[in-house]
């Protein structure tokens, strides 16, 4: 099993972590925010983090809160990233990132290494203009990476002021043309089934649970089975790349095997994507399945 964190995101840092928070820099902002995961006892005091970070998210329940300002800051701001192309040629993906009342920024950091493979492996398809779909595809990471290698990216997403965010970071990108889809993703994967659509490239990041624009609802233990079935489904038999990136507490590597190694064989590759903390600690952020053929 593989380990993987980002190397070469000079926009982001991982200060410290722990006691169900983490202390990170985005480009010049300092946020603190809460950590389910970081359950150990944080290595810089107290008084370090509230002397370092711009801003505090209080959490008001489990889904909600908002941010207490220590030091001046805009509400919204822009940061880079440099995809790891694998050949030294520069490709650079741009986000706005915000203080939404849900803690979260704007982007997952994590995720950096499935962009560099996305830009690595749309590039070595042997097929003209292949087709990527990025499902619960948030603010579009995976699409600006898939676009900027050359591909036909459909991006998907549930939520409407999700996907006009994303279309803000194509902009930042300076690329253009991506195809939104503000729909259920399971909806939608069986709607391209029933039309016979084929892609070369597939990323699915599914949250824990959440809900359709429609009220249709998903819950990841129940129904990642069917979603994966038919997913690979639509992967063209010939030329392909898919990537499976889960998020939840106790959903093991040994889960994304099962799934995935019917059709992957060989080929399939299983890891953990982490950060690390400036202060040495180590924080697990997800498990991820991946083939190519």
């Amino acid at each position: 099993m593989q380990l993987i964190t980002p190397n070469n995101f000079a926009d982001y840092e991982l200060i410290d972590c722990g006691d169900f928070e983490k202390l990170e820099r985005w480009g010049k902002y300092i946020t603190i925010r809460p950590e389910p995961q970081a359950v150990w006892d944080k290595g810089l005091s107290e008084r370090e983090w509230e002397k370092t970070a711009h801003v505090k998210f209080i959490s008001k329940s489990s889904s909600a809160g908002t941010w207490q300002k220590l030091r001046e800051m805009p509400d919204q701001w822009k940061v880079n990233y440099n995809i790891n192309t694998g050949t030294g040629e520069k490709a650079r993906i741009g986000f706005r990132l915000g203080l939404t009342s849900f803690k979260h920024v704007g982007i997952f950091p994590e995720q950096a290494p499935n962009w560099d493979y996305i830009y690595q492996n749309v590039k070595k398809l042997k097929t003209p203009n292949p087709r990527f779909l990025n499902l619960f595809a948030y603010t579009g990471g995976a699409s600006l990476a898939a676009k900027a290698a050359g591909a036909d990216t459909t991006h998907v997403d549930s939520i409407k002021q999700v996907v006009s965010w994303a279309r803000e970071n194509m902009e930042l990108s300076d690329l253009r043309d991506i195809r939104w889809v503000v729909e259920d993703a399971m909806k939608f994967v069986k709607r391209e089934l029933k039309r016979g659509n084929r892609y070369n490239g597939i990323i699915l990041d599914p949250p824990a649970f959440g809900h359709g624009p429609n009220g249709e609802s998903w819950k990841l233990e129940k129904n990642i089975n069917e979603m994966i079935k038919l997913v690979q489904d639509l992967l063209d038999p010939a030329d392909h790349f898919l990537i499976l990136n889960t998020y939840s507490l106790g959903f093991s590597s040994l889960i994304i095997e099962n799934l995935l190694d019917d059709k992957a064989g060989k080929n399939l590759n299983i890891g953990e994507l982490y950060l690390k903390a400036t202060s040495g600690k180590v924080l697990p952020l997800g498990v991820f399945g991946r083939f190519a053929k």
